[in-house]
């Protein structure tokens, strides 16, 4: 927080609106701001409060445009995997991280939307922040899509001990059958490129700073919610669109 904008802020708070800062000397402003932080100290944490809520409400404003002009591309990526109903009438967009441990507490929590909401797609973002052993599973999973493997293996990686590595991967990716050879040709397709920077652009336009984050209609929705959450939000957005 900028000392400058607290003090403005300060200023425009205690002195009387009938004293315009232009009739008076920079010192002059300078001793009423003090003599109004002694008499009332708690005027600082005052500005500063309305500073932080008028920063976040220009985040949010922000935010919402970019969701606005970008919402078919969130939701009918066709370089995103696609779980649930494909022709569902309401769109999860779903930013994780297979190391992250709050996107795998949030993991029964989809399961449940999708088996409690029948009409729901859910849209998975890979975003691999916390290190190579994200980067290398995420390219991994997008790259089992070729073999028609990527629910199985997403949920297999989720379900995991440990941390997602090379070698955990590649365990987990022989489990289900996997071909590994191809797979790790496949990691190397510049789609796997493409599908990351995009979520990487797209996380940070949004206003997200970890996983997981969610996008559910108008509500953006960072960190972990239950299922019940999920549910209402998703039937907001159902009864929104009607």
């Amino acid at each position: 927080m900028k000392i400058a904008h607290i003090v403005a802020m300060a200023f425009a708070l205690m002195v009387p609106l009938t004293v315009h800062a232009g009739e008076l000397s920079e010192d002059r402003v300078k001793e009423l701001v003090l003599e109004a932080i002694r008499e009332n100290p708690e005027i600082v944490l005052e500005a500063v409060q309305i500073i932080e809520q008028r920063e976040q409400q220009r985040q949010a404003a922000a935010a919402k445009s970019v969701l606005s002009d970008n919402r078919d591309f969130l939701e009918n990526d066709p370089n995103a995997p696609v779980l649930g109903n494909m022709d569902g009438d309401v769109t999860v967009v779903e930013f994780f991280d297979y190391n992250c441990p709050y996107c795998r507490r949030v993991k029964p929590h989809i399961e449940t939307l999708l088996e409690e909401d029948p009409n729901v797609r859910l849209v998975y973002r890979e975003w691999p922040i916390l290190g190579d052993g994200s980067v290398f599973a995420a390219r991994a999973a997008l790259a089992s899509r070729e073999q028609g493997k990527y629910e199985e293996f997403h949920w297999a990686l989720m379900g995991m001990q440990g941390r997602a590595e090379e070698i955990s991967v590649i365990r987990v990716a022989e489990e289900v059958g996997l071909d590994i050879t191809t797979l790790r040709l496949d990691m190397q397709s510049p789609k796997i490129d493409a599908h990351i920077a995009a979520s990487m652009e797209l996380s940070r336009a949004l206003g997200f700073n970890g996983t997981p984050s969610f996008v559910i209609g108008d509500a953006l929705v960072p960190g972990v919610i239950e299922a019940d959450q999920m549910i209402r939000l998703a039937q907001e957005a159902r009864t929104a669109q009607e």
